[in-house]
């Protein structure tokens, strides 16, 4: 059975982030407010859990999962580099709404879906999302909704679509419009991109000095 746990409480915040831990680590799936929309998680290197989470959704692999970290350093281990480009975007939008797309390191064992070799990562503005991160490390995350439903922009909102498929529901409280991440390809020689959601293409290609790319 699943259980909701109201951060706002101190009491049921220090509960609701164990129990949430206690679930990542034993392969279930929980949800937690993040700066952009509720997400729905898992530990990103259990390819059982990320299986579970598409399946939640009703989503397939061709649609691979993101992954959420706690810190700027975390970065370094789940990558095969990191490049200026990428160091620059860290320290202007992280914590914050932005997703960057890097080669991942070839050495993770880790299914996210058909990634081909990359990984979408982002380090979320949220002090629940923050302090689970730290405590379990990175988090496979997408948006805590059905595919074709809206995103959810409360933790009842997900409990609705979700239900018993979720282990724990840590609310946060609403999350305002449900804008998501914009989403930045630094796979090739030239940064894209790929979505424009919550930071623009402007800010982007003023953190970087040069002109951002739309996908070819």
């Amino acid at each position: 059975m699943s259980t909701l746990y109201d951060c706002s409480l101190p009491e049921d915040r220090q509960d609701g982030l164990a129990a949430a831990a206690g679930a990542v680590r034993s392969g279930r799936l929980v949800v937690i407010p993040t700066d952009t929309v509720y997400g729905i998680g898992c530990d990103a290197f259990d390819g059982g859990a990320v299986r579970a989470l598409l399946e939640a959704k009703n989503r397939g692999p061709d649609m691979p999962v993101g992954v959420l970290v706690g810190s700027w350093t975390a970065i370094d281990g789940l990558v095969l580099s990191v490049p200026d480009h990428a160091r620059k975007l860290v320290e202007a939008f992280w914590p914050g709404d932005l997703s960057i797309v890097l080669p991942h390191a070839p050495s993770l064992a880790w299914d996210l879906g058909q990634t081909r070799g990359t990984v979408m990562l982002r380090m979320p503005l949220h002090p629940v999302a923050i302090e689970l991160l730290r405590d379990v490390g990175p988090m496979a995350v997408s948006s805590a909704n059905r595919s074709g439903h809206p995103p959810a922009a409360t933790a009842e909102e997900a409990r609705d679509q979700l239900g018993e498929s979720v282990a724990v529901y840590l609310d946060g409280g609403p999350t305002g419009d449900p804008v998501p991440s914009s989403i930045v390809d630094l796979t090739g020689s030239d940064p894209v991109l790929l979505r424009e959601g919550a930071v623009s293409r402007q800010d982007v290609s003023d953190a970087l000095g040069v002109e951002v790319l739309s996908p070819a």
